[in-house]
């Protein structure tokens, strides 16, 4: 561990860190939903034979493909980060966090990168049945690839199945499946995935309008519209129902970030739920940092304690509740919990102490400790609260978690609107006279994408400080490198990942303008 931190090389280390992650998850999403969506056209030309199917599919598949390349490139960077800029958590967590990642090498990426070339290049050289497998193998192998990348990034949401082993200073895994099965990680990737295909949906709508727009391929871009409404529209209820069940297991397990998702500091019965609002600072402060109240608010009066408790009076927990604790509800505070954590670090360093001086009747003893369930879940649990300085620390930035929720729930209600009403235009045959309509297609493409990065802003910022919530804080992970070169690499990396992004959509707005070929 660190005992003296380079405040600026974690910062720096984190802005590298999100630039990588948001330039690889601007690709991704459309990968997971388009391949599906390709899938499923390619059905529709096996089924029917109709050649016309067949010419759909391959003009969407070549845009897929230049999405799928530059989305590889940024997450193999993405995930060397790991090793070279958070060597510190890699130790600590490595055994657990390396398995699902592992996984997706071997097995899911193995898979998706197999029948890809099979996908582009096999058109006449295999037959159409096989050809079709290799579609829907690559569409599940890119999913495959998202669930153990979710699943390594749920546990450090909510660690579970581990183990501490004092001996090497790492936790360890010692139950496989309640890391897979993890409520986080079950309700992220059905949330994430959902999400995806909303996007890639949305994504073939927009380009879909724009043809009608022009009066171009107008039978592809029906064909396509139909495809994508119905598929689109499954998708974003889906998304809406999966949020729904997410934002009650953060309630339960990262109650703190709910709390900042609502920007709620007072716990209370019958609480609101708030459609819309906005922050506005106040002289009042939780020890150093200033609360936040709504200058503006839209409520639904006792929703949030139906939605997360199942009646109005339910309780729901507010920011105080954690600093200050709730004996009524057993919640302890954070500065006993800084205490517990800190007795356990010191039990930790006792250990080391009895290792280098070889006192063999305390080494059994202290290992004893640690293998005692009620140690584990009263005190090394809390772990991380020891390289805690305030309490009020442990409240994440309540405006970005704030408005990174609602705006997204915004825009999710949004996107069943407009699949709904491509639906019923397509239906009434109507579609290619409500130029409107196509306008607010086309330009809402951008909007899934927006979507998307909120919803991994407010994952990400909503936990802050921890890397692992409650045993690991992002100051401790960072690994023992100068500052100078994180941001040399934050420099490279910002004008290569730039540079993809332009070149993926010029090429992409080229093919656009092209068109399928006949």
């Amino acid at each position: 561990m660190i005992d003296n931190i380079d405040l600026s090389l974690v910062d720096w280390s984190r802005a590298q860190f999100a630039l990588t992650a948001v330039y690889h998850w601007l690709f991704v999403p459309l990968t997971l939903g388009l391949s599906f969506i390709l899938a499923i056209m390619e059905t529709i030309y096996v089924k029917t034979g109709k050649e016309e199917w067949r010419r759909i599919t391959r003009f969407w598949m070549t845009l897929f493909g230049i999405n799928f390349a530059i989305g590889v490139a940024t997450g193999i960077i993405l995930e060397f980060e790991f090793g070279t800029n958070w060597s510190n958590y890699s130790w600590f967590v490595g055994d657990i966090f390396g398995t699902p990642l592992a996984i997706e090498g071997i097995l899911a990426f193995f898979l998706e990168s197999t029948f890809v070339a099979v996908m582009f290049f096999g058109w006449n050289k295999v037959n159409k049945k096989f050809h079709l497998v290799s579609t829907w193998l690559v569409a599940i192998g890119a999913n495959l690839s998202a669930l153990w990348i979710l699943v390594a990034n749920a546990w450090m949401q909510h660690p579970v199945g581990m183990i501490f082993n004092p001996d090497t200073a790492r936790n360890e895994m010692v139950n496989f499946w309640a890391v897979l099965f993890n409520q986080v990680a079950v309700d992220k990737f059905l949330h994430t995935i959902s999400s995806s295909f909303l996007l890639a949906s949305m994504f073939v709508l927009g380009i879909s309008a724009w043809y009608l727009i022009r009066k171009r391929e107008e039978q592809m871009a029906k064909r396509s519209i139909l495809i994508a409404g119905v598929f689109g529209l499954l998708s974003s209820l889906m998304v809406a129902y999966t949020g729904d069940e997410s934002a009650r297991t953060v309630s339960k397990v990262q109650p703190v970030k709910f709390a900042s998702m609502e920007a709620l500091y007072e716990g209370k019965n019958n609480a609101g739920l708030i459609a819309f609002g906005i922050l506005k600072d106040t002289d009042k402060k939780i020890g150093g940092k200033k609360v936040r109240e709504f200058a503006f608010k839209i409520q639904i009066p006792g929703l949030l304690s139906v939605l997360t408790g199942g009646d109005n009076d339910s309780y729901v927990q507010g920011l105080k509740d954690h600093i200050s604790g709730n004996e009524k509800l057993g919640i302890i505070s954070t500065p006993e919990k800084m205490q517990r954590g800190k007795y356990a670090r010191d039990v930790l360093t006792s250990y080391k102490r009895a290792r280098l001086i070889n006192d063999t009747a305390q080494i059994g003893a202290i290992k004893n400790v640690f293998k005692d369930k009620d140690f584990q879940n009263k005190y090394f649990r809390y772990f991380g609260y020891a390289s805690i300085d305030k309490p009020e620390d442990v409240i994440p930035n309540v405006t970005v978690s704030f408005y990174s929720f609602h705006l997204m729930v915004v825009l999710g209600f949004l996107f069943i609107m407009i699949f709904s009403i491509a639906l019923y235009l397509l239906f009434k045959g109507t579609i290619s006279d409500n130029k409107w309509f196509l306008w607010i297609a086309l330009l809402s493409i951008p909007l899934p994408y927006v979507a998307s990065e909120l919803g991994w802003l407010l994952t990400e910022i909503g936990r802050q400080p921890w890397i692992i919530q409650d045993m690991m804080t992002v100051s401790k992970a960072v690994s023992q490198i100068s500052t100078g070169s994180v941001i040399t690499t934050f420099i490279l990396f910002a004008v290569l990942f730039t540079g993809l992004l332009i070149s993926e959509v010029s090429i992409m707005l080229k093919q656009i303008k092209t068109g399928p070929k006949h």
